[in-house]
C-alpha cells in the first residue's frame, strides 16, 4: 500500500511538471534565445527524473559542442528525457511522436526532427536536414535500433542515418543507456517499453519501483575513417553494447 501511495504522489508531480513544461513552451520559449531554450530543456528533464524517483548517473564525457551525432540504444519512453537531462541534443524521431498528446508538443519544442520511416524519400530528406544541422555545429541524437528493445541484446543498427555524419565528416559518439536499482546496482526492466507493453503500464511500473538510477555512459568520439555507413554502424553497435552494461 505504501508503494502505491508513493507512486500516486510521483504521478501527480510528473503530470504537474508536464503541464508546467507546456506553459513554458507556449509562453516563454518564443522570447528565449536558442541557447536558453536548450538549458531549460535540460533543467526540465532533470527535474522530471527527480519527480519520477530516478537519479541520473552520467559516465564518460559528453561532447562539449557540435557537430556530433549521438548514437544510443533504446529501452524506454524515458530515454529521450534521460539523454536531455545528461546533455541537450536534437533527436531524430518517428513522425508518430509529433501527434502524441503533451509529449509531441514538448518534443517539438526541444528541437526534434521527425522522420516518416516508411518513406524512402523522407529518409533522403532527413539525411539532408541532419547534414545541414551538423554543418551548423549542432548535437543530434538517434536510436539506430529503430525501436525499443528489452535490454538483453541489441537489435541490429540501421545505418541510413549515419550517412549524414559520413557526408558531413562529423564525429559520432556512442552512448550506452541502462536503468539499475539504486540499492543493489542490479539492472532493472521497470522502465522498459517494448513488445506488448503499454505506455500507462510502463509508466506505472516505473513509478511504483524502488529508487532507480538512469545511467548514461558516453564513449569516445570517433570519425568514420574510411568506413562506409554499414561498417561504421556495426562497429558502433559493439561500442554501445559495451557501454550499456552497468
Amino acid at each position: 500500500m505504501k508503494r502505491q501511495v508513493r507512486a500516486a504522489w510521483r504521478l501527480v508531480r510528473v503530470l504537474v511538471h508536464l503541464v508546467t513544461g507546456l506553459g513554458t513552451v507556449a509562453l516563454r520559449f518564443p522570447r528565449m534565445p536558442e541557447s536558453e531554450q536548450h538549458a531549460r530543456v535540460q533543467a526540465w528533464s532533470r527535474q522530471m527524473l527527480v519527480h519520477a524517483g530516478i537519479t541520473l548517473d552520467v559516465r564518460g564525457t559528453p561532447a562539449p559542442h557540435g557537430p556530433v551525432l549521438l548514437v544510443a540504444n533504446h529501452l524506454s519512453w524515458l530515454d529521450i528525457t534521460v539523454m536531455h537531462a545528461a546533455r541537450h541534443c536534437r533527436f531524430i524521431s518517428k513522425s508518430d511522436v509529433k501527434g502524441w498528446p503533451l509529449v509531441g508538443t514538448l518534443a517539438t519544442a526541444a528541437g526534434t526532427l521527425y522522420l516518416e520511416r516508411s518513406s524512402r524519400r523522407d529518409a533522403v530528406r532527413m539525411v539532408r536536414l541532419m547534414q545541414e544541422a551538423l554543418a551548423r555545429r549542432e548535437v543530434l541524437a538517434v536510436f539506430p535500433e529503430g525501436t525499443t528493445a528489452d535490454g538483453t541484446a541489441l537489435l541490429p543498427f540501421h545505418a541510413n542515418l549515419l550517412q549524414a555524419a559520413v557526408a558531413a565528416d562529423a564525429p559520432v559518439q556512442p552512448v550506452g543507456l541502462c536503468f539499475v536499482e539504486r540499492a543493489t546496482g542490479a539492472p532493472t526492466t521497470a522502465p522498459n517499453y517494448v513488445g506488448d507493453d503499454t505506455l500507462v503500464g510502463s509508466l506505472w511500473r516505473t513509478l511504483t519501483a524502488d529508487a532507480l538510477v538512469a545511467v548514461v555512459h558516453y564513449g569516445p568520439l570517433e570519425q568514420a575513417q574510411g568506413r562506409d555507413r554499414r561498417a561504421w554502424a556495426d562497429d558502433l553497435r559493439h561500442a554501445v553494447d559495451a557501454l550499456r552494461r552497468p
